[in-house]
């Protein structure tokens, strides 16, 4: 075994501990390294170069926990689930008073919290913390969510800080809250993610099969609105998944990719908790409903041959100045709406949990090795240091501003698409949820007329005080 100890512990050297370990041991720390298969470990080592030289391999898991300093600490890096809770049971009876266990992976937070609670009375600390950027991210700088003892943070800080995405010099890292928060935020990050994603390829549709421009042609329009306000990662990578060429047939890489989105819960999660809190995140809904529904090919196909299918150019869209302005005002405005709903999430399981979640310091971390990373995340930011933890976005003066500008595009975008038969569940959502969360007086009345006959759940007045039950007539 080397003598030599390290700063922190990776356990689970797959794409994303191994890119983590690289990043921690290209910022000059010594990172032990521990994997079901002792293997790559040394082959992270001994393939990487001066910067493999910070990598401690170990063979076993008493080896890996003797190599570390004390406190240790331990970055589980192994897929979320049982497998976590398998790996904190095998290495605790390994470690000492005050080591730290950190869960970096894409945990579901209800079992974050459960976590943080069965090791509430060991010697031990549980972290959980959100990591987002992907492989290239976790390489060069992710942007990092961490949940837990606060105290415990100042430990970890001297190497988070450090291996974190920078925007103008600023880490993008930041304790947000105990137990659970750090991975719940990364939930609902992922949830917009899933939102955000799915807009840009409904007005990709519009562009491919209602204006039936080319791939090319369509690369070109994304990278023009990244120089605006659209600035963003997903918008600069639209234009390169649209320019980049196949090398096997020479067409458009895009177009022979099966539409079939995959996904691996964390949308799915983020929508669940917004109806558990009962906050209309009706976007984020939308787009994971329609990653589900492009899993089913087949039927779709047989669908299309029933009813006929979106095909060629169709609707009253242009693809002049004004037509595509109309379309990058459209993805601005439902962009706003969509955030504004997951950031609503955010501050409805703030309240619920006690988590005094810091939404202008969440959106500042985000702003740069995240997925969502964005010019727009700097607006947020800016709206929450002016005028605090608003109920919603859509109340900040400078997107009401915005918002008002932009909402005929995407009423008149949404109308057209839905007369040429394009689909545009998640732009759609978006408008709808504008128009029902502005709207003083809503139908709803109706709906508690409906529950307080057939099931006496009474009702509240407009002139008057208290709760009302009323005699219906027998039906």
């Amino acid at each position: 075994m080397s003598e030599r100890l390290a700063d922190i512990g990776v356990l689970g050297l797959g794409t994303m501990g191994a890119n983590l370990a690289l990043n921690m041991a290209e910022k000059g720390f010594v990172v032990a390294g521990s994997n079901r298969t002792a293997e790559k470990a040394y082959a992270l080592r001994d393939d990487n170069g001066a910067v493999g030289q910070n990598i401690v391999p170990t063979d076993s898991i008493e080896q890996f926990v003797a190599t570390l300093k004390t406190p240790r600490l331990i970055v589980f890096m192994v897929p979320a689930g049982p497998i976590v809770d398998e790996e904190m049971q095998r290495i605790m009876p390994l470690l000492s008073p005050g080591d730290i266990m950190i869960d970096a992976g894409n945990a579901d937070f209800n079992d974050t919290v459960r976590r943080s609670k069965a090791i509430a009375d060991t010697p031990f600390h549980f972290v959980g913390m959100g990591v987002s950027g992907g492989e290239l991210g976790a390489r060069h700088g992710p942007s990092i969510m961490v949940g837990g003892e606060e105290q415990v943070y100042s430990l970890l800080s001297k190497i988070l800080e450090p291996i974190s995405a920078k925007y103008q010099g600023t880490p993008c890292v930041a304790w947000l809250g105990p137990d659970g928060a750090g991975h719940f935020v990364k939930t609902i990050h992922n949830g917009i993610e899933y939102a955000d994603m799915q807009m840009i390829a409904e007005i990709y549709g519009i562009l491919r099969d209602g204006l039936g421009l080319s791939a090319g042609e369509m690369s070109d329009i994304f990278a023009d609105w990244n120089s605006r306000g659209l600035s963003s990662y997903l918008i600069e990578i639209t234009a390169v998944n649209l320019a980049e060429k196949d090398p096997d047939s020479g067409k458009p890489l895009v177009d022979v990719i099966a539409d079939e989105a995959g996904q691996k819960g964390t949308g799915r999660w983020s929508a669940i908790e917004a109806q558990k809190l009962g906050v209309g995140a009706t976007t984020i809904e939308a787009a994971v409903s329609a990653r589900g529904i492009s899993s089913r090919r087949k039927e779709r196909a047989a669908t299309a041959a029933l009813y006929g299918s979106v095909a060629g150019v169709r609707g009253d869209f242009h693809p002049d100045k004004d037509g595509l302005k109309e379309l990058e005002q459209a993805l601005e405005t439902a962009k706003i709406i969509a955030y504004a709903q997951g950031f609503a999430v955010l501050s409805a399981a703030s309240e619920e949990r006690g988590w005094n979640l810091p939404l202008g310091e969440i959106a500042r971390i985000w702003r740069a090795g995240c997925i969502i990373r964005s010019q727009f995340l700097d607006d947020i930011t800016r709206a929450y240091e002016a005028s605090g933890p608003a109920a919603n976005l859509l109340h900040a003066p400078q997107f009401v501003e915005r918002v008002k500008a932009g909402e005929t595009a995407l009423r008149r975008v949404v109308a057209k698409a839905a007369l040429a038969g394009i689909p545009m569940p998640a732009l759609a959502a978006a408008l709808s949820y504008f128009d029902d969360y502005r709207r003083a007086r809503g139908t709803t009345n109706l709906t508690q007329a409906q529950r307080d006959l057939f099931g006496a759940h009474t009702f509240h007045r407009l002139d008057q005080e208290g709760v009302f039950h009323h005699q219906w007539p027998a039906v």
